[in-house]
């Protein structure tokens, strides 16, 4: 049975985007104290009346410290943890040299288990409560990957990896095993517990039109789950597509022709969009995942952040681990800011806590259930020490209001900053 409790602290909530209106702050809430029971938010508020709401419940203080929604990762592939920061190599030759050899092992069950419990140990370490991640072709390593997330009571969006060609032969499946797998390990697995499903064909030069096609039918047969892929992360990836796939419009209509585009849909990287893909994505409400370190360590490009939000774009934020630099969503958070600063919009604080929770929770479409502090949420939480380091001490105790002490940790910040964690109301 789950214990009662009350967080004191800064608590962070927010009621509007900080993307809407001229002053970011705007947006949030900042209360006392949140208060927890049964695994969910009972309410947040001044600490006098968050114990009157919970009489009973343990008051678990923490000064100055901020109390947020445990950051979600929306974009990220569980079986690279291993070969994370590998040196040197754009995309294509990045995938063949480190990538497709190390999901190859992913075929032996032990070594899924092994790379499952390390990769959310290392995420939970840095305050991510909830990812959404690639597997492998193997259906063991969704398997190991969901039991290890069920054990721990911890939401978690995943899918077999589906590629049939432009892959080494041991990692390469077919058009009706890759129907039949991921159909199978849905029915397994989708509802269960805080467990969902996502479809989950890697990108379509590894796909042919047959298998892109059996996928879109999947997805249509289960419209409630989500579909995951990439979508324009670099300009030669975008001319191999063009060269794969002659016919289509441009690299989205590789998914769009094949029923792989819709609201459900969430699409990593997206970066060199042409106008027709940016109505499309609009339109159908899909999500766009921006993953800033993996950008700038491949060299894929400058997500336009400001111009796609502006016309009303769906974007959560993510690791990409591997491809990413880093498992922290903080180190991510202080990515987008600098890529921000490059395109010559800088993000406020607010927007990049907010786009590292509520925003990557809408992507999911889970932002009733996590992602922010709100009566009925989900416990997932995070507690966030402004003082982790001497710099960063230093820095937040000359602040002249709350934002500028938080900012200093987001760009500076790394597990060290992390206090606490609670998934599902249970403290790890």
């Amino acid at each position: 049975m789950q214990s009662d409790f009350i967080l004191q602290g800064h608590v962070l909530s927010y009621q509007a985007s900080p993307f809407e209106g001229d002053a970011p702050e705007a947006a949030a809430r900042i209360d006392q104290a949140v208060a927890v029971s049964g695994g969910k938010i009972a309410g947040a508020g001044s600490l006098e009346h968050m114990q009157a709401l919970l009489p009973q419940a343990e008051v678990i203080r923490h000064g100055e410290k901020l109390i947020l929604a445990g950051f979600v990762d929306a974009h990220v592939h569980y079986p690279q943890t291993a070969m994370i920061a590998s040196w040197g190599k754009r995309l294509i030759d990045w995938l063949n040299s480190y990538t497709f050899p190390e999901e190859m092992r992913f075929a032996d069950r032990a070594y899924a288990d092994e790379i499952s419990n390390r990769y959310l140990d290392l995420t939970v370490a840095n305050g991510t409560t909830t990812v959404c991640s690639f597997a492998t072709i193997h259906p063991e390593s969704v398997d190991a990957f969901f039991t290890a997330a069920q054990a721990r009571g911890q939401r978690v969006v995943a899918g077999k990896t589906c590629m049939n060609r432009n892959a080494p032969d041991g990692l390469q499946d077919t058009v009706q095993s890759a129907y039949d797998d991921s159909k199978a390990l849905l029915q397994r697995w989708h509802g269960v517990d805080r467990i969902e499903y996502a479809i989950t064909p890697r990108f379509s030069p590894t796909s042919t039109p047959e298998q892109l096609e059996v996928m879109g039918q999947l997805w249509a047969e289960h419209s409630d789950c989500l579909m995951q892929t990439h979508l324009s992360e670099q300009l030669d990836e975008i001319e191999w597509v063009k060269f794969l796939f002659p016919e289509a419009r441009d690299y989205l209509d590789t998914y769009e022709k094949f029923g792989l585009l819709g609201g459900k849909g969430l699409y990593g990287h997206a970066i060199h969009l042409e106008e027709r893909e940016r109505h499309q994505l609009r339109e159908h409400g899909a999500g766009l995942v921006h993953c800033p370190t993996s950008n700038t360590f491949i060299g894929s490009g400058l997500f336009d952040m400001a111009g796609l939000m502006a016309e009303g774009q769906n974007i959560g934020l993510a690791t990409d681990t591997g491809g990413g630099s880093s498992f922290s969503m903080l180190r991510t958070m202080a990515a987008a800011y600098e890529i921000g600063q490059l395109r010559g919009v800088p993000l406020h604080a607010s927007q990049l806590l907010w786009l590292a929770t509520q925003g990557s929770a809408r992507t999911l479409h889970m932002a009733d259930k996590i992602g922010n502090i709100a009566p009925g949420m989900e416990a997932d939480l995070v507690v966030l020490d402004l003082a982790s380091t001497p710099a960063i001490a230093q820095r937040s105790a000359c602040a002249n209001d709350l934002w500028e002490a938080i900012f200093p940790t987001v760009m500076m910040g790394d597990d060290r900053a992390v206090s606490e964690v609670w998934i599902n109301g249970k403290r790890q």
